[in-house]
């Protein structure tokens, strides 16, 4: 993860307090390479130790704190350090879930044989890699889902993991489109990633409530709804029935008798 400006100046005032402002410059801190690597673990071990202590804290007390200042007391930092990197509780939970994320397609993509996929195994690969990353968390992942209301749309939490979702399922179904993979149905065809972000949805409660052995059938399901959700995309004889009942609107007139 890079440091983010906001971060960066951050941390460098902090330095100009102690050193002084001509002896930050004079040393060259800000363009130093040593120094920008310095900040950069600095800034990430205080991002790291803010996000292990809210997991701690949200698995040993079920619920957040009280507030930021009595959490921040317990790890030592002031409430500066925690609205550097995060603006709420909220948003801690939400960055875990998009760091998740993030991190199953960097490992995914990674892969030497990613090119050769289809567009339906690279989302199979997807999900597989994404419910075995979960394990490590599992205990926060029931806790984070669990304190959000059940309805049909996803909860606000993976509010920042829709639009990473979606755009990786736009790649696949261009993909898909382009060799033939997928059908490309005239007001269907953009509605595509709706059904896989549902599927998403799905997997992941069915994985919260698997209580099988490794999870065996949590991979029986996204084995069973993705193969379906793409046997629906591709091109199937109800295309052929469609396109032949408007041919023949198109050209009524040549076979009436």
């Amino acid at each position: 993860m890079n440091v983010t400006l906001r971060s960066y100046d951050y941390f460098l005032s902090k330095c100009q307090e102690i050193a002084g402002e001509t002896q930050v410059i004079k040393c060259g801190f800000k363009t130093n390479p040593a120094f920008i690597s310095f900040i950069n673990k600095t800034i990430m071990a205080t991002a790291q130790q803010i996000r292990n202590g809210y997991i701690d804290y949200v698995l040993t007390h079920d619920g957040q704190p009280k507030s930021v200042y009595s959490f921040v007391k317990k790890l030592k930092i002031s409430e500066a350090d925690f609205y550097s990197f995060f603006a709420s509780f909220d948003s801690i939970e939400k960055i875990i879930w998009v760091e998740l994320t993030v991190e199953t397609l960097s490992a995914i993509r990674g892969q030497e044989v990613w090119t050769e996929y289809s567009s339906r195994d690279k989302m199979l690969s997807f999900f597989y890699s994404y419910t075995e990353l979960l394990k490590k968390d599992r205990s926060f992942i029931i806790y984070s889902l669990g304190r959000s209301p059940k309805r049909l749309s996803a909860p606000e939490v993976l509010s920042g993991v829709r639009p990473i979702f979606e755009n990786f399922a736009d790649e696949l179904i261009a993909e898909g489109l382009e060799n033939g993979e997928i059908a490309d149905r005239k007001f269907l065809t953009k509605r595509y990633k709706d059904a896989l972000w549902i599927q998403f949805g799905f997997i992941l409660n069915f994985w919260v409530n698997d209580d099988s052995t490794d999870f065996e059938k949590t991979d029986e399901a996204i084995e069973k709804g993705i193969n379906v959700t793409f046997d629906l995309l591709q091109r199937s004889p109800l295309d052929n029935l469609l396109e032949y009942g408007k041919f023949l609107s198109r050209n009524k007139k040549s076979f009436t008798i």
